[in-house]
């Protein structure tokens, strides 16, 4: 009988997350099955009927899979997801990078590897695909040997695809374009702004910290500040980009938000995919009324998630490797070790402490 190590969430969080808000805990798992109806859905039962989005891994009718982590991804968007989807008790969420070690199902052999959304676990049992979708995905078989797998979790992964789509599908940007991002030092901003230089577009950077400044105009930034020292945003904005902006990729909210759509060209368009500066908050921000901006603006605002656009993701994903290959396309990793430093790099990431994407390597 296999083991698994867990991370519970013992505790809701109340404003940031505090080691005490997980307990660490050991399982049994059971047996491979050959199949058949199961209601239980060893990774997403506790999504089950809350979301359309996370309905479709309950209720699995496939072949078993055990699957052993390597890598755990660790991105903000965690953070606001225990609260919607989680109840205390519930195994922490999470996007692992894992190796298949025994199955049942002849499209995951064993000894191949699976980005897998199972949590905070070591081992974890449970069906390779729900009726209506994918529960692991392989890693594309042309991945090269000289690339981490890691990166399956970065830009090469979500973070780089949710960079790809925001762009292509949202902003739909074109040559010549100037276009500002948010939270740009983060895994999403970086290939953001690369694929922004790849495509001829003008990018403008915000981040915080002068480290991250430095890293943005490593990787082509054509400006970049530290929005934590600028004495005005909306100064800072406009003296990055006298002309304003054709796009803005938005992940951060608050403030930020506010300045940039006094910056937005007419007509711009806006990708939302997230607000970092609102998850840890225990009573929600209030901004100044945005609609007379909107209006004047004729300003186009569209929310996406990465899983909108699922059906493009292997030949996006060689794309993006593809440019990595060329040298078009860097990264960076900030790798903790240890499977029980999962909880302190997880408030790590979420503080923006370090450069690179937040890896838990087991």
């Amino acid at each position: 009988m296999v083991k698994a190590k867990v991370w519970i969430l013992k505790k809701h969080f109340e404003g940031f997350p505090k080691e005490s808000n997980f307990e660490l805990k050991e399982v049994d798992l059971p047996e491979l099955q050959d199949g058949g109806m199961d209601n239980s859905c060893t990774l997403f039962s506790y999504m089950c009927n809350v979301s359309l989005i996370y309905q479709h891994f309950c209720c699995c009718c496939y072949l078993d899979v055990l699957v052993e982590a390597i890598y755990f991804s660790l991105d903000p968007y965690m953070r606001s997801l225990s609260k919607m989807f989680l109840k205390e008790g519930d195994v922490q969420y999470g996007t692992q990078l894992a190796k298949v070690l025994k199955s049942k199902d002849p499209e995951f052999p064993e000894g191949c590897y699976v980005v897998a959304d199972c949590g905070w676990r070591t081992h974890t049992v449970t069906k390779a695909k729900g009726p209506r979708g994918p529960i692991l995905t392989r890693i594309v078989s042309e991945w090269p040997t000289d690339i981490p797998m890691s990166l399956a979790l970065g830009s090469l992964g979500m973070p780089g695809l949710t960079a790809l789509y925001g762009l292509e599908e949202v902003c739909k940007i074109q040559p010549g374009q100037t276009v500002l991002v948010s939270a740009a030092a983060g895994t999403v901003g970086t290939v953001v702004g690369q694929i922004c230089k790849i495509k001829g577009c003008k990018v403008v950077g915000s981040a915080g910290g002068d480290d991250k400044v430095a890293y943005l105009k490593e990787l082509g930034f054509d400006q970049a500040f530290n929005y934590k020292t600028v004495p005005s945003l909306e100064e800072a904005l406009k003296n990055a980009s006298p002309e304003g902006y054709d796009c803005y990729f938005e992940s951060v909210g608050g403030p930020m938000f506010t300045a940039a759509l006094k910056n937005m060209k007419p007509g711009g368009r806006i990708a939302v995919c997230g607000a970092i500066a609102t998850y840890n908050d225990t009573t929600p921000q209030m901004c100044p009324y945005p609609h007379h901006e909107i209006i004047v603006r004729s300003l186009t605002i569209q929310g996406f998630m990465v899983t909108n656009y699922k059906e493009k993701d292997e030949e996006s994903v060689k794309r993006l490797l593809t440019w990595m290959k060329e040298g078009k396309l860097k990264t960076k990793e900030m790798v903790t070790v240890g499977f029980d430093k999962l909880p302190i790099a997880f408030m790590k990431m979420l503080k923006g402490d370090g450069l690179g994407k937040a890896i838990v390597k087991v």
